[in-house]
């Protein structure tokens, strides 16, 4: 690029050259070398005035006329492009700190929002790329620091910034961007408490989608081993941080869920972290693919005060993993200890009954002990003959609908013989074929009498009927019905076609039938 291009005159400085322009001439002043003089030059690439030394020898009654400036003319895109590519050099990686108005999210993926301060704005450009890279998601009111470099969007001579990274100022972007999506969760409802499934009382199985090498799993199987020693445990290998672990939890979920005989519910364990180490499960993909998960979910991520999306998207949050383990097998344990405090409070009871039962009987004399013995099994002779007598009566009464289910069997049966429906068919057949072969006598007789009459017709208009009258047709040579004596002439040969045969003739005079009657 030349100088001109990159120093372009400004309007203050032709006004100046003009205004010297206009000024009166001087005489050259004493402090001047003898013979010298000055004169103005003006270039579009220069300096806007200089004075260049003249060699010709100065001739005070003749004064030198002054030269115009050179004009230089702009296109408007040029001179848009040339300060843009300006700007741009000398702006290329700036930060610049305000506050987003005007976020305009595009359906290409684009983020257009103008940043501002109490003095000015500058419009902001961020691109799918980038935007797809931020943390949380810019918003009107958010005030931010970009990073970025400055150029022109020459469609609109407008100054822009062109983002590449960005970052929220006061809060991290991390926390702003669990913040946002939680709010978003939350009003989409994944967050309700009506939507929560109960975990199974006594489940078979578990999945856990966790580490395999690490102290997690090792701390779930020595819980669920010391509480319930019958559940079986299926572990899902997976990434538990990092920008891979989302997708490779989610994959997981999807798995246990595609094999949902295998396992009664889900359980995402990992151990303790800081936040970025936690970040990878308040992702909103993730988060969805557990709200969408037809088993339910137990998060038990990180420690009792770590909270991420995951927590509140799942079915149960446990503070720990291992606490995880206690509340899936919580179910079991008490059924155990309910079982214990029952064994000794029936241990208890039995004692007393004795008890009492060893004081009645001191007080109970041997005859009346006898008498009561004797009653008692009376009574039950008595039952026994009740019972038997209703279990033979119950035994006839089923016995007869047996009997009569085994009628209606054989009636039924009957009704179905083969040989039965066999003959049935095949008179259904015979009716049917004679019905068809007289249908078919009718049509063949209907169709033949439309043949002869349409044979009749045709032969009533047949022109071989005609010819049989005593009629011709007659031909030229050349094979075309001759139908005046115009068409012919005396000495030609002719053709007729009779009835019967067909003979040659040579005109030898031509008779009009217009002449004859004139």
């Amino acid at each position: 690029m030349s100088s001109q291009e990159q120093n372009p005159p400004t309007l203050a400085s032709l006004r100046a050259g003009r205004q010297k322009l206009r000024a009166p001439h001087t005489q050259p002043t004493p402090d001047s070398a003898p013979g010298t003089q000055s004169s103005l030059l003006f270039g579009s690439g220069e300096s806007p005035a200089r004075e260049v030394p003249s060699t010709q020898p100065a001739t005070p009654a003749i004064s030198p006329r002054p030269t115009l400036p050179e004009r230089r003319i702009w296109t408007v895109a040029k001179l848009v492009g040339t300060i843009r590519q300006q700007i741009e050099t000398t702006h290329t990686d700036i930060w610049v700190e305000g506050e987003i108005s005007n976020c305009r999210p595009a359906p290409s993926g684009h983020i257009y929002f103008t940043l501002k301060d109490a003095d000015a704005q500058l419009p902001v450009v961020l691109f799918r790329r980038q935007a797809q890279l931020l943390r949380f998601r810019p918003a009107d009111g958010l005030a931010v620091l970009v990073r970025g470099r400055i150029s022109v969007y020459e469609s609109r001579g407008q100054l822009q910034l062109i983002a590449e990274t960005m970052e929220p100022r006061g809060a991290g972007s991390l926390q702003l961007a669990f913040e946002q999506l939680k709010a978003r969760l939350l009003a989409e409802g994944l967050f309700d408490a009506s939507r929560k499934r109960p975990l199974p009382a006594f489940p078979h199985c578990v999945g856990i989608v966790t580490s395999p090498a690490g102290a997690v799993i090792r701390d779930i199987v020595t819980v669920v081993r010391r509480r319930h020693a019958r559940l079986n445990l299926l572990v899902y290998p997976a990434v538990m941080q990092g920008a891979s672990s989302p997708g490779s939890v989610a994959a997981g979920i999807r798995w246990f869920n595609q094999n949902a005989s295998l396992v009664d519910l889900i359980v995402i364990a990992r151990g303790g972290g800081s936040i970025e180490d936690l970040a990878c499960f308040n992702n909103e993909a993730l988060a969805r693919i557990i709200a969408a998960s037809e088993l339910p979910v137990v998060s038990a991520i990180g420690h009792e005060t770590d909270f991420t999306i995951a927590d509140f998207v799942a079915d149960l949050r446990a503070p720990t993993p291992s606490a995880a383990a206690e509340l899936i097998t919580s179910a079991q344990h008490r059924i155990e200890e309910r079982v214990d405090s029952l064994s000794l409070r029936v241990r208890r009871a039995i004692r007393l009954q004795l008890l009492e039962a060893r004081q009645r009987y001191a007080r109970l004399s041997a005859h009346t002990v006898l008498r009561r013995l004797s009653d008692s099994i009376n009574r039950r002779g008595q039952r026994i003959d009740e019972l038997s007598l209703r279990l033979e009566r119950a035994s006839s009464r089923h016995l007869r609908l047996r009997a009569d289910r085994l009628r209606f069997l054989n009636d039924r049966l009957r009704r179905q013989d083969v040989g039965l429906r066999l003959a049935a068919s095949h008179r259904r057949v015979d009716r049917a074929t004679s019905r068809l072969d007289r249908a078919a006598s009718d049509a063949i007789s209907r169709r033949r009498a439309r043949l002869h009459a349409a044979t009749a017709r045709l032969q009533a208009l047949s022109p071989l009927r005609v010819l049989a009258r005593g009629y011709a047709l007659v031909y030229a040579e050349n094979g075309t019905l001759l139908r005046s004596t115009a068409e012919t002439a005396p000495g030609q040969t002719i053709r007729a076609r009779l009835a019967s045969g067909t003979l040659s003739a040579r005109v030898t005079a031509s008779n009009s039938t217009e002449n004859s009657s004139s």
